[in-house]
């Protein structure tokens, strides 16, 4: 059976991973007839929202541990991961991705990277293992090839359809950093052949569950055909 890399970046959209994007994820893969593992960073959230009111809240919290909420307990550590071991790697959206994994949300395109995602992501690509990234989560993928000569096409959404982001803005930093943006609608992927990785919009653009749910049951199906 095939396995998958799951990984997720605390537990809420506003700081940490997308939980409908993640769930429904896991339960795409499973219907594909794979297997997944979850990880996540063994560190503290860069801040934690409060979801009813959009507020930051006084308080620290650990991503692994918020991250295993979804994870039903069943997680590890991100820097347990050897691309080697699976032959899929996933990253659902959130904010998380841009605050957690990177500090793209924070400081743009110039923001830092977790050092443990940079390694696992140029494992991947350079052992051509499919990377799969949802949402906010390719500019993690941007991050991590900065700088190394590899160019991935990738998306965050379309501007021709309604987002409640600078979907942009957020491409024009995409390629600032050396890879190519794309644009894609809510029910349909990106795919980089020569890189093999995937992406899907998800909830970046104006979207309902059922329509964010067929682009990543789309973009898992052909992740694991590869």
């Amino acid at each position: 059976m095939k396995k998958v890399a799951v990984v997720l970046s605390g537990c809420g959209v506003y700081d940490g991973s997308e939980i409908q994007e993640a769930v429904i994820t896991m339960l795409e893969i499973r219907k594909n007839g794979a297997e997944y593992q979850c990880f996540a960073p063994d560190k503290e959230h860069f801040h934690i929202i409060n979801h009813l009111t959009g507020e930051e809240m006084p308080e620290k919290r650990n991503i692994l541990i918020e991250a295993a909420r979804i994870a039903r307990g069943d997680i590890k550590p991100l820097s347990e991961l050897r691309g080697k071991d699976y032959d899929a790697i996933v990253i659902p959206g959130g904010f998380g991705s841009a605050k957690n994994l990177t500090r793209w949300g924070i400081d743009g395109p110039k923001g830092d990277i977790d050092p443990d995602i940079k390694r696992v992501l140029i494992e991947a690509v350079e052992a051509g293992i499919p990377t799969g990234l949802l949402c906010m989560s390719p500019v993690i993928m941007a991050k991590a090839l900065e700088g190394t000569g590899r160019s991935v096409r990738l998306t965050v959404g379309t501007t021709e359809e309604k987002s409640p982001y600078d979907i942009d803005a957020i491409s024009n930093g995409i390629d600032s950093v050396g890879a190519r943006s794309a644009m894609c609608p809510v029910r349909k992927f990106v795919i980089d052949e020569e890189n093999k990785v995937i992406t899907t919009p998800a909830y970046m653009m104006e979207a309902n569950i059922e329509e964010v749910a067929e682009g990543i049951s789309r973009a898992v199906s052909k992740l694991l055909s590869l």
